[in-house]
């Protein structure tokens, strides 16, 4: 399977998929940090607003990249019970955590969104965007927030997903736009020539030139 150049070229492809979208009502929500670069190009061909969907992975005390859940603003956090008794994670360790990704949630929800406004997203369609999908935690966990917000649709955009989570995900969305679905899977950098880590700074760079 044929990689990405970048998330540029990625967002550029899934917006040709997402073509039926352009002009609409519908909203790009992307996942930061990595997800906007991806969704910014989606918005931009599609002449779509685009906008920021704050997840947070809830990861194990000492070693970060292992998820113990995820987590939204607005929203209760999601947990991989499995991953919790098998390393007798206390309840204060986990509530520990969970408060520390709260505050960054809100952090990172001043500094991407400064004064804008949060759009209303009953009754209209979301393209959920983000530049891949591992286990699809942090992807879970925003499809369920922004479910209580009563959309008229989700749709998952992302270029590349690991098959079986894919799969698991395409059951709590209502469309899944997805070219790239390997059934061997490391790691999302894997699919792109270029996966540098994207700044806070590009995040709102980008979100500065489409509204």
């Amino acid at each position: 399977m044929k990689k990405f150049h970048d998330r540029d070229e990625a967002g550029k492809i899934l917006a040709k998929e997402l073509s039926k979208y352009m002009d609409t009502d519908a909203i790009v929500l992307a996942l930061p940090r990595g997800g906007v670069p991806v969704a910014y190009q989606i918005a931009k061909a599609l002449n779509l607003l685009l906008d920021v969907f704050i997840v947070r992975k809830v990861g194990v005390p000492g070693h970060a990249e292992l998820a113990m859940g995820a987590i939204a603003r607005g929203s209760e956090p999601i947990f991989n019970k499995e991953i919790i008794n098998s390393l007798s994670l206390s309840k204060d360790v986990i509530e520990d955590v969970v408060k520390k990704e709260k505050l960054e949630i809100e952090r990172r929800y001043k500094e991407y969104r400064e004064n804008k406004s949060t759009p209303n997203f009953k009754d209209k369609t979301i393209i959920l965007v983000d530049d891949g999908i591992a286990t699809g935690a942090t992807f879970k966990a925003a499809v369920l927030s922004l479910r209580q917000a009563n959309p008229k649709k989700i749709v998952m955009a992302v270029p590349v997903s690991e098959a079986n989570s894919c799969e698991k995900l395409s059951h709590l969305v209502d469309e899944v736009v997805c070219p790239k679905q390997p059934k061997i899977f490391y790691a999302v950098g894997e699919w792109y020539d270029s996966f540098p880590q994207t700044e806070d700074a590009e995040v709102k760079y980008l979100m500065s030139k489409i509204s």
